[in-house]
């Protein structure tokens, strides 16, 4: 009954949580008294409605004198509020942190200047109202926004520096900025926060300890392994908004039992101070178990901050009887009185997902840079912690920090998950460019200085009279981001350095790419150093031109030892090759559209290029069921009338396969490498096409899918939202999935939704462990869908808001691959072939020189253990002969990760993600040259090693 009557005071019902936040304007002693009458009422509520007859009372009084005098005015709310005297003391037994902050998103709608001028801009109005409210604090997160402060405003630096060391600015920041906590890696999540502590530390001379909040308060979604990675980096407490229906105030612990506090705002964190607010804190604090209630304000996204209004409310509802206590303070302050009932709060497992789920396509370009940028960094540094401890070399501990902070600011709520406009993906793409011209040189200049040192001086590279190689090919390569294929040698036999990046040795298939072969056409022929032969296969016909030289490929089979390299030589041979065709064909034969090696039998549909046959030849079993072809590309209509088209996948409403009127041909046909080709052309006016090369290596266990796509497709509110997707059912019975997350691995149970892997999907056999099973794994996509017996891939949406053309062009160039799992694929297994697909073998082009290293060689080789290694690095500040090996457990059991070092290393110790020793620890252990390392289930571990 009192709620009504208030209700028919205040205004009409509520339609959203905003509408009912403000019922100002009448003037300020209704405000006042309506205020205080809501959070009576639902302190009533708590305690049993012990006030409800005190309220009604006061509201017939006020009812009457509205009555009487048309409004609320002074006298009536002043003595309203004695009447409702009794209830002060339970009110005033809450108690009310009110935090400041100004929600400044990263380039949302905007681009990079403006962000610069929203920061400054906004902190100039902190800092002047500090000089006017002497109580007034004010809390900020995100790394980068110092950063801006310090290289664009340096002046105003030394003001925050002043109000850090009073404790009126907390710095909230563990993280470079507010970001996507699903598709970067779990080592891009570590940067975050070393990188993080570092700097801040440095700059405020604060206790990198004190860093201990993850405020996330608009990131769409939280990976399973988020509390792991924030505990095992010295990150206690975590605020976040979105992704959860739970309560408002938990322990969120990860697989390995490591556990973080987290606040979920039930309200909102971005508004301006409305004094209703106070109706929240009765039902919330009995929610948390805590009669202190969390009060964040301050206008933001484009921030702003609180204003003088909102101080000057907060200064007079500390006046207020029927009120709460209010003070300004700081998220230390409430995570302080959270940490006395931490063993009784309610714990919180698994990850917290999914929403926005259109986020984990949009935007293609800005995932592809960030897949891209965190493989060619972990290279980089792997090489060059190499050439660092084995070789001499300075490692690049600066340059490599400079690089990563491109990539953790593209990592931003709205700027990985593709929900900005044209100017964040301008300069998203530029931080891209100046990151891989960083890692991509440092990749090389540590390959080469490792490759200086191998003895290659018993090679004959025959006659080097007027050869033109030298020198040819600069630059070649960058467009995939490989290293550049630029000639080195000079005769004609070329010396070819293989490279791998992975912890374990590999046998493949490599394209090498031979410069200004101006030999007659016969026979190329492959070796190892020692002088075996290698099989080989030349796969173009003819020979390319590229700026005033001509190359021509092949491939060749290789082995090369775990983070290591081999070196082949290539030079001409007796004879002229098989392999080449001259002239036309003599008679027509059978066009047969199979691809087959020693485990899989894949056949295409002759009239469709769709996968109708998939075999697994060891045991048999038919993995396609011939009544549902897969393999298929689908042009999807979405539904857009949810709106926030880069947000949200819509109600599918029309889906088309694109396997209509395709040129089909088999373009290779080798023993080292079979490929079938085609070309489609799609959309309303068919000018989007596709060119798709399927290969089969004869060494793999998996269809490769290289797209090329020239989409021209665009959505609106009036139509609908195109997705190119990638299709693929299965013949097994399959009721739930497994996904890659950062630092792990995730089961999900079947879905009819996009949901996020790092790079993966599985499709688990239900209740039969003893046969083979398919996954998918990508090189540039993050937006998986397993469901009704298939696995389906989001390649590219053409959302319209907030860009209205955000996929426009030709330059989607797509890896996929379709690869088969045996009964007993472990976790690890999988998670290593996805690295595989990432990160291809190197090649090098090597000269004749006199060295200390032999032809081939292993640098750090993964002897056993269920581990992953996510990093191999430098110490940061330390550039010679020191490594941090990160790695992490796969399988959820306790394990000994032993791993074969290039020498005897004189120390070695555990440190955690900011590179401390972790005292007491004794999981390490070091003999000769192998390193020890016992990981907990799930969990993550990170060793120093020291030559």
């Amino acid at each position: 009954m009192n709620e009504t009557r208030i209700r028919r005071l205040i205004g009409p019902e509520p339609r959203s949580y905003w509408d009912d936040l403000e019922f100002s304007g009448r003037n300020e002693w209704n405000d006042r008294i309506l205020s205080q009458l809501v959070f009576a009422q639902e302190l009533s509520k708590v305690n049993g409605l012990k006030y409800d007859e005190v309220i009604a009372k006061a509201l017939d009084y006020i009812e009457e004198r509205i009555a009487e005098d048309g409004a609320i005015v002074k006298q009536t709310a002043l003595e309203a509020e004695q009447m409702l005297e009794s209830l002060t003391e339970d009110a005033k037994s809450y108690d009310v942190i009110a935090v400041a902050h100004a929600h400044i998103d990263m380039n949302w709608m905007w681009g990079w200047d403006e962000t610069v001028s929203v920061t400054i801009d906004t902190f100039r109005t902190m800092l002047n109202l500090m000089e006017e409210y002497p109580e007034f604090t004010f809390s900020q997160s995100q790394a980068s926004i110092y950063r801006i402060v310090e290289q664009y405003a340096p002046e105003m630096l030394q003001e925050i520096k002043r109000r850090v060391k009073e404790g009126r600015w907390e710095i909230t920041a563990s993280h470079w900025v507010e970001a996507d906590k699903n598709m970067p890696s779990g080592e891009s999540l570590a940067r975050h926060i070393l990188y993080t502590k570092r700097y801040l530390s440095a700059l405020f001379d604060i206790d990198p300890g004190s860093l201990n909040l993850d405020f996330e308060p608009d990131t769409f979604g939280h990976s399973l392994q988020v509390p792991e990675i924030l505990a095992s980096g010295g990150v206690k407490y975590y605020y976040h908004c979105r992704g959860s229906e739970g309560e408002p105030l938990t322990r969120w612990e990860g697989p390995s039992g490591k556990s973080v506090i987290v606040f979920r705002e039930l309200t909102w964190y971005n508004d301006f101070v409305r004094p209703v607010f106070t109706s929240y804190v009765p039902d919330i604090c009995r929610k948390t178990g805590l009669k202190t209630y969390l009060y964040v304000y301050g206008v933001g996204d484009h921030g702003g901050g609180p204003t003088r209004r909102d101080l000057n409310r907060l200064r007079a509802m500390q006046e207020w009887p029927i009120c709460p206590r209010i003070r300004f303070g700081g998220y230390a302050d409430y995570f302080k009185e959270a940490e006395r009932i931490a063993d009784r709060l309610p714990v919180v497992k698994g990850e917290l997902n999914a929403v926005f789920t259109g986020c984990y396509t949009s935007q293609s370009r800005i995932k592809n840079a960030n897949r891209v940028s965190e493989a060619t960094l972990n290279e980089a540094e792997l090489f060059s912690s190499v050439a660092a401890a084995a070789h001499g070399a300075v490692y690049p501990s600066a340059t490599f920090e400079e690089a990563w902070r491109g990539v953790l600011f593209n990592q931003f709520h709205d700027i990985l998950p593709g929900s900005g406009v044209i100017d964040t993906r301008e300069h998203a793409l530029g931080l891209f460019q100046n990151t891989m011209a960083i890692a991509g040189t440092n990749r090389k200049l540590a390959l080469e200085r490792i490759a200086a040192d191998i003895d290659t001086s018993s090679i004959d590279i025959g006659s080097t009279a007027a050869n033109t190689a030298q020198g040819a090919g600069v630059g070649y390569g960058t467009r995939d981001f490989r290293i550049t294929q630029v000639e080195r040698g000079q005769g004609s036999t070329r010396i070819v350095h293989v490279f791998n990046s992975s912890l374990e040795a590999r046998e493949e298939i490599v394209e090498i790419v031979l410069w200004d072969w101006k030999s007659p056409i016969k026979a190329i022929v492959v070796k190892t150093a020692a002088g075996e032969p290698v099989e080989s296969q030349i796969i173009d016909s003819g020979r390319h031109w590229y700026w005033s030289h001509d190359y021509l490929r092949l491939l060749a089979r290789v082995q090369v030892p775990a983070c290591g390299y081999a070196t082949l030589t290539v030079s001409e041979g007796d004879g002229y090759s098989s392999q080449i065709v001259i002239g036309d064909p003599r008679v027509d034969r059978d066009e047969s559209y199979v691809l087959e090696n020693a485990y899989l039998r894949a056949a295409f549909d002759p009239k469709d290029a769709t996968v109708i046959s998939l075999i697994d030849k060891r045991t048999g079993e038919e993995l396609i069921d011939p009544q549902r072809p897969a393999g298929l590309f689908r042009l999807i209509q979405e539904d857009p009338s949810k709106g926030m088209a880069a947000w949200w996948v819509g109600r599918f409403m029309e889906i088309n396969s694109l396997h209509e009127r395709i040129i089909l041909k088999k373009t290779q046909a080798g023993d080292l490498r079979q490929t079938l080709s085609y070309e489609l052309k799609f959309g309303k006016f068919g000018t989007s096409s596709l060119k798709v090369a399927v290969s089969l290596d004869a060494c793999g266990t998996s269809l490769d899918y290289q797209i090329e796509c020239d989409w021209q497709e665009s959505g609106s509110r009036e139509t609908s939202i195109p997705q190119l997707q990638f299709h693929f059912p299965h013949s097994y019975a399959s009721t739930s999935y497994k996904y890659d997350v950062p630092f792990g691995t995730i089961m999900r149970e079947a879905r009819e939704i996009e949901l996020p892997g790092n790079s993966f999907i599985q499709a688990l056999r239900d209740g039969d462990g003893s046969k083979p099973s398919l996954f998918i794994v990508t090189s540039n996509k993050y937006g998986f869908r397993g469901a009704d017996q298939s696995m389906s891939v989001s390649l590219i949406r053409g959302s319209f808001d907030p860009d209205p053309y955000p996929e426009l062009g030709s330059h989607h160039r797509i890896k996929l691959s379709v690869c088969l799992a045996d009964a007993a694929v472990s976790n690890r297994d999988i998670i290593a072939q996805a690295y595989r697909l990432c990160h291809p073998l190197n090649v090098l082009s090597g000269t004749k020189r006199a060295g200390s290293r032999p032809v081939e060689s292993g640098y750090v080789e993964l002897l056993e253990g269920t581990v992953a290694v996510s990093a191999i690095k430098a110490p940061e500040g330390v550039s010679g002969a020191s490594w941090i090996i990160r790695l992490y457990e796969t399988e959820g059991r306790q394990t000994s990760a032993a791993l074969k070092l290039f020498k005897g290393a004189v120390r070695a110790y555990a440190v955690d993600v900011n590179e401390n020793l972790i005292p007491g620890d004794s999981s390490v252990s070091l003999s000769g040259d192998r390193l020890t390392v016992k990981v907990g289930a799930y969990s993550i571990a990170a060793v120093r090693v020291d030559f």
